[in-house]
């Protein structure tokens, strides 16, 4: 029996029942509202997950805020811009084909001299200007109004009055064609400087 008493395990138990014994009387004699006011809760505001602010994270907030601002006002201006330079883009090509239709109606009308026709006209002038204004009236009736009105233009103003004059003697057809060929020789451009075709050069 003494044996008994003294073997380890049998301390380890009677220790271990000793301890939950006197939890128990000490938890029986305290109660249980006052254990749990004695145990004041934590308030969720002193919790630093809670608590925790750092600046630099609202500075940076704050610039992305304005970063994306100016992006939109950005955006916003380059819209504008386009539609400006679509717009703009419109009227040019507007004036651009008028001027283009300007352009082939000038082409259209006006007569020039050209280099190919160059000896060819020398000769008829000269011809024309040792012909009476009836002969040379009556030649020139026979040929296209294109080639008269530029005949008439390179000739001396004394030269081409009379033959005008004797061509609208003529009556009916010729008199008119000779009304149209004043009007027509007002397209006639002027020969280019190289060119001794027109009276003024010294024909």
């Amino acid at each position: 029996m003494s044996r008994l008493l003294q073997s380890p395990i049998t301390v380890l138990v009677a220790s271990c029942l000793l301890f939950f014994l006197t939890m128990y009387l000490l938890l029986r004699s305290l109660p249980l509202g006052t254990a749990m006011a004695a145990a004041e809760p934590i308030p969720a505001d002193d919790d630093p997950s809670w608590k925790f602010h750092n600046p630099d994270i609202d500075q940076w907030v704050s610039q992305i805020h304005a970063e994306r601002d100016a992006l939109a006002v950005r955006e916003q201006e380059l819209k504008d811009w386009e539609a400006r330079l679509r717009a703009e883009s419109h009227e040019i090509s507007l004036v651009t084909q008028a001027v283009t239709r300007t352009q082939a109606e000038f082409d259209r009308r006006v007569l020039r001299f050209n280099d190919q026709q160059k000896d060819n006209v020398k000769k008829q002038l000269k011809v024309i200007s040792d012909m009476s204004p009836d002969g040379a009236a009556t030649m020139l009736n026979e040929m296209p109004d294109d080639e008269v009105a530029r005949l008439l233009y390179a000739l001396k103003p004394d030269v081409s009055g009379p033959i005008l004059d004797s061509m609208s003697k003529l009556g009916g057809e010729s008199a008119r064609r000779a009304a149209a060929l004043t009007e027509r020789i007002k397209d006639v451009l002027p020969a280019p400087p190289t060119n001794n075709l027109s009276a003024n050069a010294g024909l």
